[in-house]
């Protein structure tokens, strides 16, 4: 049948993996969870030789199943819902991961008329209030990023179309969704610059909640392409790219221009600092005593984040947002080789003592109120794993975390600190754990402390023990970090 009916066989296949999701069979079982499991396999291997065919296939299905959301009662039926969703999702991105480079250029308006839609449903619509919205979010930014990587034209242009016509819009209340797609794409050095260029086009224009919009999701497309092409970070600090360059400076004069009062500014800084790193020659003229007029407000910016943070900027939101900007300044700074001698690191140098005083204070622990506490912890993480990669002998913080006073908070952020530390560690000159070794013994009794704590809620408790320092470890490090333990 194969050889003689590919599209039907093919079909069939597809059908098969329809006709076996829970939404249609009902609670998985042992058997229909290998036999989803074998359908998968099946479609992702053939993807890669008839790859229109089986996404056209998977889009129909998921858009059948979004469509029998109205229709469903019930927590079962719900659950089996979800599930089909992910399921179909997850065989979407692995599909998409594999897709073949030599794809025509069909392939790609069948995926942005047909799959797109379907994924920014999950986006746009899947939100607080849902109970699986998170998951359902994330597993379809992740069909995105994978589209992206071989059709970024097609995302690309979808996002281009949304802020030209917000430039022709008049209403103050405007939907911003598409401009968030920026936050999910695969961008490399070439479409982290092309981003910036659309957006230096138009953001004049916009009405303030798309500037806004535009703002926070060019800084989550910033981390995308730091996180994922590390190289071309770093070599931007070897060889500075004058267009880049050029095109962060004038977005970062526009937003500015945009940021007249303290909440705007507050709102901006996180970007403002990731535009400067971006423009590593300029960031060496600031530097000096003298600058050149179109240069002011580029130090004068510094100055006033300087102030925010110790405190001397005459509001809560400033300071706050000071933090935020610095953690990410400290972050970017460990992707640049130390060899480089880049005057970014005296920069660094220039605010990480009163950044670690401002998040790593026991007496008064960093918070931004209610509803902020996650954000806060992922800050204050951000902040010690930076910290350790710029220097692992300076230990003052780990201390902090370390003593039985600090509050709880403190403890979970040491451990998961040292979790990401060891489980991400993809540069050469990023330091390794053993360098924490010593403290063995103390993190061991911290964990028996906490665990121990009657007042710390259930899910916290089982957040430590899974986060132990004997679950601490990846093969590279298991039976050294063991062995520490035992001292």
């Amino acid at each position: 049948m194969a050889a003689h009916k590919p599209v039907e066989w093919v079909q069939a296949v597809i059908s098969r993996f329809d006709e076996q999701l829970p939404v249609k069979v009902g609670q998985q079982n042992t058997h229909t969870k290998v036999s989803t499991e074998h359908n998968k396999d099946c479609l992702i291997h053939i993807s890669k030789y008839k790859f229109s065919l089986v996404i056209s296939g998977l889009t129909n299905i998921l858009k059948n199943v979004n469509n029998m959301v109205s229709r469903i009662f019930g927590e079962a039926a719900e659950k089996n819902l979800y599930l089909s969703q992910l399921i179909i999702l997850d065989t979407l991105e692995k599909c998409l991961a594999g897709q073949p480079k030599d794809c025509m250029r069909l392939d790609e308006t069948m995926l942005v008329k047909q799959l797109l839609p379907e994924i920014c449903h999950f986006i746009h619509t899947y939100r607080e209030g849902h109970q699986h919205a998170a998951e359902l979010r994330s597993s379809a930014s992740g069909v995105l990023f994978s589209l992206s990587c071989n059709n970024f034209n097609a995302v690309f242009s979808r996002i281009s179309t949304r802020l030209q016509e917000l430039t022709l819009c008049s209403e103050d209340t405007v939907d911003v969704h598409d401009i968030e797609l920026i936050q999910y794409i695969n961008v490399d050095c070439a479409k982290l610059k092309k981003l910036l260029q659309e957006t230096v086009f138009k953001f004049k224009a916009l009405k303030k909640p798309a500037q806004l919009s535009v703002i926070n999701s060019l800084e989550k497309a910033f981390w995308n392409w730091v996180e994922n092409y590390p190289d071309e970070f770093t070599m931007l600090y070897q060889r500075p790219q004058t267009d880049m360059a050029d095109c962060a400076e004038k977005l970062f004069d526009l937003v500015d221009s945009f940021a007249e009062s303290a909440k705007r500014k507050a709102a901006v800084w996180p970007l403002q600092i990731i535009l400067l790193i971006l423009c590593p020659d300029i960031t060496q003229d600031i530097s000096r005593e003298t600058v050149e007029d179109t240069k002011v407000n580029k130090k004068l910016f510094l100055e006033n984040l300087r102030k925010a943070l110790a405190g001397h900027g005459g509001s809560k939101q400033l300071t706050e947002s000071a933090a935020i900007a610095c953690v990410k300044l400290c972050k970017a700074s460990t992707y640049i080789n130390w060899e480089d001698h880049s005057v970014i690191f005296l920069l660094v140098q220039s605010i990480v003592v009163d950044l670690k005083a401002l998040l790593f204070n026991p007496a008064k622990p960093f918070s931004r109120g209610a509803g902020s506490q996650n954000a806060d912890v992922d800050l204050m993480i951000d902040c010690f794993v930076s910290c350790f990669r710029i220097n692992p002998h300076n230990n003052q913080h780990f201390k902090v975390c370390l003593a039985s006073s600090s509050p709880p908070t403190f403890h979970f952020v040491l451990v998961n600190s040292l979790h990401r530390i060891i489980t991400n560690s993809p540069l050469d000159w990023w330091p390794k754990i053993d360098a924490v070794y010593c403290y063995s013994g103390e993190l061991r009794i911290m964990v028996s402390e906490t665990l121990g704590h009657q007042d710390l809620p259930p899910p916290t408790k089982i957040l430590f023990l899974f986060f132990s320092p004997l679950q601490i470890q990846t093969y590279t490090y298991k039976q050294q970090l063991t062995d520490a333990l035992k001292q």
